[in-house]
Protein backbone atom coordinates (compact mmCIF):
# COMPACT_ATOMS: atom_id res chain seq x y z
CA UNK A 1 0.00 0.00 0.00
CA UNK A 2 1.15 3.67 -0.85
CA UNK A 3 0.46 6.77 1.43
CA UNK A 4 3.40 8.47 0.41
CA UNK A 5 5.07 8.92 -2.96
CA UNK A 6 6.69 11.97 -4.82
CA UNK A 7 5.40 13.31 -8.04
CA UNK A 8 7.51 13.67 -10.95
CA UNK A 9 8.25 17.69 -12.69
CA UNK A 10 5.70 18.27 -14.99
CA UNK A 11 8.11 18.95 -17.72
CA UNK A 12 8.77 15.17 -17.69
CA UNK A 13 5.24 13.97 -17.83
CA UNK A 14 4.38 16.51 -20.18
CA UNK A 15 7.31 14.89 -22.29
CA UNK A 16 5.87 11.12 -21.40
CA UNK A 17 2.42 11.94 -22.18
CA UNK A 18 2.64 14.09 -24.91
CA UNK A 19 0.75 17.00 -23.40
CA UNK A 20 1.11 20.41 -22.20
CA UNK A 21 3.44 21.56 -19.34
CA UNK A 22 1.32 22.24 -16.11
CA UNK A 23 1.47 23.40 -12.94
CA UNK A 24 2.12 21.73 -9.81
CA UNK A 25 2.76 22.48 -6.17
CA UNK A 26 4.36 20.32 -3.51
CA UNK A 27 5.75 17.21 -4.97
CA UNK A 28 5.63 15.22 -1.70
CA UNK A 29 2.52 13.76 -2.23
CA UNK A 30 0.37 12.05 0.93
CA UNK A 31 -3.34 11.37 1.18
CA UNK A 32 -5.38 14.98 1.07
CA UNK A 33 -2.87 16.51 -0.76
CA UNK A 34 -3.24 17.97 -4.84
CA UNK A 35 -1.30 15.77 -7.63
CA UNK A 36 -1.71 15.05 -11.31
CA UNK A 37 -3.42 12.20 -12.55
CA UNK A 38 -3.47 11.02 -16.38
CA UNK A 39 -6.77 10.46 -17.77
CA UNK A 40 -8.29 9.86 -21.88
CA UNK A 41 -9.38 12.74 -22.67
CA UNK A 42 -13.16 13.81 -23.00
CA UNK A 43 -15.11 14.33 -25.76
CA UNK A 44 -12.83 12.93 -28.35
CA UNK A 45 -13.86 10.37 -31.17
CA UNK A 46 -10.71 7.58 -31.17
CA UNK A 47 -11.09 4.20 -32.91
CA UNK A 48 -9.75 1.16 -31.29
CA UNK A 49 -6.27 1.41 -32.87
CA UNK A 50 -5.39 4.74 -32.31
CA UNK A 51 -3.50 5.93 -29.33
CA UNK A 52 -5.67 7.32 -26.49
CA UNK A 53 -5.57 11.21 -26.24
CA UNK A 54 -4.29 12.07 -22.79
CA UNK A 55 -5.23 14.73 -20.86
CA UNK A 56 -3.83 15.86 -17.43
CA UNK A 57 -6.09 17.22 -14.27
CA UNK A 58 -5.28 17.74 -10.48
CA UNK A 59 -6.93 15.88 -8.17
CA UNK A 60 -7.02 14.71 -4.48
CA UNK A 61 -4.88 11.32 -3.77
CA UNK A 62 -7.63 9.75 -2.21
CA UNK A 63 -11.08 9.10 -4.39
CA UNK A 64 -13.74 11.00 -2.98
CA UNK A 65 -17.36 8.88 -4.31
CA UNK A 66 -19.94 11.52 -5.79
CA UNK A 67 -21.68 10.28 -2.77
CA UNK A 68 -19.35 11.51 -0.09
CA UNK A 69 -20.55 14.44 2.21
CA UNK A 70 -17.18 15.98 2.33
CA UNK A 71 -13.40 15.15 1.08
CA UNK A 72 -12.17 14.28 4.65
CA UNK A 73 -12.51 10.18 2.86
CA UNK A 74 -9.71 10.70 0.72
CA UNK A 75 -7.75 10.03 3.87
CA UNK A 76 -9.15 6.60 3.63
CA UNK A 77 -9.41 5.71 -0.10
CA UNK A 78 -5.71 6.42 -1.58
CA UNK A 79 -5.64 3.11 -2.62
CA UNK A 80 -7.35 0.32 -3.75
CA UNK A 81 -7.63 -3.45 -3.30
CA UNK A 82 -8.24 -4.84 -7.35
CA UNK A 83 -9.63 -7.14 -6.01
CA UNK A 84 -12.66 -5.88 -4.71
CA UNK A 85 -12.74 -2.74 -6.63
CA UNK A 86 -15.89 -3.50 -8.57
CA UNK A 87 -17.72 -4.04 -5.02
CA UNK A 88 -16.51 -1.59 -2.23
CA UNK A 89 -19.07 1.50 -2.14
CA UNK A 90 -16.20 3.98 -2.79
CA UNK A 91 -15.13 2.26 -5.73
CA UNK A 92 -17.35 0.21 -7.62
CA UNK A 93 -18.51 3.37 -9.44
CA UNK A 94 -15.43 4.59 -10.92
CA UNK A 95 -14.08 0.76 -11.58
CA UNK A 96 -17.37 -0.23 -13.26
CA UNK A 97 -17.50 2.78 -15.17
CA UNK A 98 -13.77 2.12 -16.18
CA UNK A 99 -12.54 5.51 -15.14
CA UNK A 100 -8.88 4.65 -15.41
CA UNK A 101 -6.16 7.02 -15.29
CA UNK A 102 -2.46 6.84 -14.62
CA UNK A 103 -0.88 8.54 -11.57
CA UNK A 104 2.59 9.68 -12.77
CA UNK A 105 5.09 9.20 -9.69
CA UNK A 106 9.06 9.66 -9.56
CA UNK A 107 9.27 7.72 -6.12
CA UNK A 108 7.28 5.51 -3.85
CA UNK A 109 7.83 5.71 -0.51
CA UNK A 110 7.18 2.42 2.03
CA UNK A 111 7.76 1.17 5.63
CA UNK A 112 10.90 -1.23 6.20
CA UNK A 113 9.85 -3.01 9.66
CA UNK A 114 12.31 -5.48 9.30
CA UNK A 115 14.88 -3.70 12.21
CA UNK A 116 11.86 -3.99 14.21
CA UNK A 117 11.20 -0.08 13.45
CA UNK A 118 9.83 1.66 10.69
CA UNK A 119 12.35 3.26 8.64
CA UNK A 120 11.10 4.91 5.06
CA UNK A 121 12.09 3.49 2.16
CA UNK A 122 12.46 5.20 -1.28
CA UNK A 123 11.26 2.99 -4.60
CA UNK A 124 11.78 3.78 -8.06
CA UNK A 125 11.94 2.49 -11.66
CA UNK A 126 15.91 1.15 -11.98
CA UNK A 127 15.76 2.77 -15.36
CA UNK A 128 15.27 6.36 -14.02
CA UNK A 129 12.05 6.79 -15.99
CA UNK A 130 8.87 7.81 -13.97
CA UNK A 131 6.05 5.21 -12.92
CA UNK A 132 2.96 5.42 -14.23
CA UNK A 133 0.61 3.76 -11.48
CA UNK A 134 -3.31 2.35 -12.71
CA UNK A 135 -5.73 3.98 -10.78
CA UNK A 136 -9.41 5.13 -10.89
CA UNK A 137 -10.42 8.58 -10.92
CA UNK A 138 -13.65 10.52 -9.62
CA UNK A 139 -15.47 13.85 -9.62
CA UNK A 140 -17.31 14.88 -6.84
CA UNK A 141 -19.11 18.14 -6.03
CA UNK A 142 -19.10 20.25 -3.40
CA UNK A 143 -22.99 19.81 -1.85
CA UNK A 144 -21.85 23.26 -0.18
CA UNK A 145 -20.21 25.36 -2.92
CA UNK A 146 -21.42 23.18 -6.26
CA UNK A 147 -17.85 23.29 -6.86
CA UNK A 148 -16.32 20.38 -8.84
CA UNK A 149 -13.36 18.44 -7.58
CA UNK A 150 -11.19 15.66 -9.10
CA UNK A 151 -9.45 12.78 -7.26
CA UNK A 152 -8.02 9.50 -7.62
CA UNK A 153 -6.94 6.57 -6.15
CA UNK A 154 -3.42 3.66 -6.44
CA UNK A 155 -5.48 0.00 -7.59
CA UNK A 156 -3.09 -2.75 -5.68
CA UNK A 157 -2.34 -6.55 -6.02
CA UNK A 158 -1.06 -9.01 -3.45
CA UNK A 159 2.47 -8.72 -3.18
CA UNK A 160 3.07 -11.58 -1.07
CA UNK A 161 5.41 -13.65 -3.17
CA UNK A 162 7.42 -10.26 -4.67
CA UNK A 163 10.64 -10.61 -4.33
CA UNK A 164 11.08 -6.57 -3.25
CA UNK A 165 7.65 -5.82 -2.01
CA UNK A 166 7.10 -8.20 0.06
CA UNK A 167 9.90 -6.66 2.49
CA UNK A 168 8.00 -3.82 3.22
CA UNK A 169 4.65 -2.78 5.75
CA UNK A 170 4.21 -4.81 9.05
CA UNK A 171 5.09 -8.62 9.53
CA UNK A 172 1.47 -9.22 10.26
CA UNK A 173 0.39 -7.42 7.69
CA UNK A 174 -0.66 -8.91 3.77
CA UNK A 175 2.34 -7.66 1.69
CA UNK A 176 0.64 -5.31 -1.17
CA UNK A 177 2.03 -3.27 -3.85
CA UNK A 178 0.93 -0.78 -6.58
CA UNK A 179 0.31 -1.46 -10.34
CA UNK A 180 3.05 -0.06 -11.88
CA UNK A 181 2.13 -0.25 -15.50
CA UNK A 182 4.55 -0.98 -18.28
CA UNK A 183 5.00 2.26 -21.00
CA UNK A 184 3.70 0.40 -23.55
CA UNK A 185 -0.01 -0.53 -21.80
CA UNK A 186 -0.44 3.11 -20.83
CA UNK A 187 -2.39 3.74 -23.75
CA UNK A 188 -4.47 0.01 -23.76
CA UNK A 189 -5.38 0.45 -19.86
CA UNK A 190 -6.78 4.15 -20.75
CA UNK A 191 -8.85 2.56 -23.30
CA UNK A 192 -9.86 -0.64 -21.45
CA UNK A 193 -13.16 -1.86 -20.62
CA UNK A 194 -14.50 -2.30 -17.30
CA UNK A 195 -14.36 -5.87 -18.02
CA UNK A 196 -10.93 -5.88 -18.95
CA UNK A 197 -9.45 -4.16 -16.12
CA UNK A 198 -8.13 -6.94 -14.00
CA UNK A 199 -6.13 -8.43 -16.68
CA UNK A 200 -3.87 -5.07 -16.12
CA UNK A 201 -3.44 -6.23 -12.13
CA UNK A 202 0.31 -7.66 -12.74
CA UNK A 203 3.22 -7.29 -10.48
CA UNK A 204 5.97 -5.08 -11.96
CA UNK A 205 9.08 -7.09 -11.84
CA UNK A 206 11.67 -6.79 -9.49
CA UNK A 207 14.48 -6.43 -11.07
CA UNK A 208 13.30 -2.96 -12.91
CA UNK A 209 12.85 -1.44 -9.28
CA UNK A 210 15.82 0.03 -7.20
CA UNK A 211 15.83 0.71 -3.72
CA UNK A 212 17.23 2.96 -1.47
CA UNK A 213 17.04 3.70 2.03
Amino acid sequence: MCSHYEAPSPQLVAETFGIEPYTQGKLDLYPGYTGPFIRRAEHVNVDGESPAPVEVLSGSFGLIPFWSKDTKIARKTYNCRSETADTKPSFRSAWNKAQHCIIPAAALYEPDWRTGKSIATRITRADGELMGIAGLWEQWRDPGTGDLLHSFTMLTINADQHSVMANYHKPQDEKRMVVILPRGLYGDWLKASAGDSMEFMRQYPADRLAVAM
